[in-house]
């Protein structure tokens, strides 16, 4: 017997938690499906490696669906400006909230602890089940409906699929919906550290030859840094011990940043870029890393995901409140036609700035130097750029305009 559903969410993540919380209180009975329950939070914790930056229209988006609350009584670290330079810090420019007349740039956030309080609201809303855990093994579409088998025994039927479930994503596969994907000559380590200045409130961002370095403040005397290399020199950092690594962290970054106590956790990963080739098809949508990736040198890759998340739930609504098939592909092609080309132009900005300062040759650092001194000078151009990666331009959903009810 088949269970059924107006709307099935494959993936429990900051993504799709975040689309059944923003569907709560609709006409529409929605299934969350997620693998595994994160681990719960203990205030003594060390802080995990996993973090976002969340930009000020994505912290709009959790408090309108009803979850901020429970990140804010978490632990999380509010940013304000952000410096950005190259080499010795001879050309440099940096950002304030200030200067947008917003409290805040945005905030850095355990992926853990957003994905926390996203599933607690999920259990207080009556018309969305979160399934945990569950797998599907299986995804197939009729005309009219989607289903969705699952490893557990179950089988889900809905009128419409999201894929909220990564890079790698099922509903993509089992759609037949290619990409276009490269793998950018880099990898990126990343490492929260405990350090001997309180963080406070901005973020470094220094470009050297090897690559980007950036410096992120957490809660109190803890940061997380990442930093961009050759994939063999990433192999050789990860392999050493921590006195070592910390030893090489000291070395290369600036000592304005103070000195860096102990290392708590560490990683790497390979950097993709990826677009897939469309976002919708009849009963099936893609949001967030499953739609696309983006060189992570911003942070802005889950913000673009909680933009398509805001943008989709509200058009569903928007179908369900005039009876309109939710599943119709003319119903989804409105929201690949809001959201794609805002995520392309983002991509190909970060793949701009990849390239422009991976490159070394003498022209260009001029330029580079040249642009980055010009851009503290230019008032209204600074001014877009910033509400721009805050996530503040362009048609904004009404989820990232105020903190408001869909409903």
């Amino acid at each position: 017997m088949s269970e059924h559903y107006d709307i099935i969410i494959i993936g429990g993540g900051m993504v799709g938690a975040t689309l059944g919380c923003a569907l709560g209180g609709a006409r529409l009975r929605v299934a969350v499906l997620e693998a595994q329950q994160p681990r719960p939070y203990k205030p003594e914790d060390p802080l995990d490696l996993r973090v976002s930056a969340i930009s000020l229209a994505s912290q709009r988006i959790f408090a309108g669906v009803g979850a901020w609350a429970g990140m804010a009584s978490r632990r999380l670290c509010p940013y304000r400006r952000l410096r950005v330079w190259e080499g010795n810090g001879e050309a440099a420019t940096e950002f304030n909230c200030a200067d947008t007349g917003e409290p805040v740039l945005g905030y850095f956030l355990e992926n853990r602890l957003v994905q926390l309080a996203l599933l607690e609201r999920l259990q207080t809303v009556s018309n969305v089940d979160l399934l945990c855990p569950a797998r599907p093994q299986r995804i197939s579409w009729s005309d009219d409906a989607a289903v969705v088998d699952l490893a557990e025994g179950r089988t889900l039927k809905g009128r419409l699929v999201v894929g909220a479930d990564g890079a790698q994503s099922l509903v993509r596969q089992a759609a037949g919906i290619g990409v276009h994907a490269w793998d950018y000559e880099q990898r990126a380590v990343v490492a929260t550290v405990s350090t001997a200045l309180p963080q406070q409130d901005i973020t470094w961002q220094r470009f050297v030859p090897t690559g980007p370095q950036a410096f992120l403040p957490l809660p109190g005397h803890h940061a997380s840094i990442v930093w961009y290399h050759q994939p063999l020199e990433t192999q050789r950092l990860l392999g050493l011990d921590s006195g070592d690594f910390i030893a090489e962290l000291q070395s290369a970054f600036p000592d304005c940043l103070g000195r860096i106590n102990g290392l708590i956790a560490r990683g790497g990963f390979p950097l993709r870029r990826m677009h897939a080739h469309r976002y919708v098809q009849s009963r099936a949508a893609l949001i967030g890393d499953a739609a696309h990736t983006i060189h992570p040198l911003a942070g802005q890759g889950v913000n673009l995901g909680l933009l398509d998340t805001a943008a989709l739930a509200e058009l569903l609504v928007e179908a369900a409140a005039e009876h309109r098939d939710i599943g119709d592909v003319q119903v989804l092609q409105a929201y690949e036609r809001w959201r794609r080309l805002d995520n392309l132009t983002m991509l190909a900005v970060m793949d701009l700035f990849y390239r422009v300062f991976g490159n070394s040759s003498p022209p260009l650092k001029l330029l580079r130097g040249l642009g980055l001194g010009l851009a503290n000078r230019l008032t209204p151009a600074k001014h877009y750029v910033m509400r721009y990666a805050m996530g503040l331009a362009g048609r904004q959903p009404r989820l990232a305009q105020r903190a408001e009810s869909l409903m």
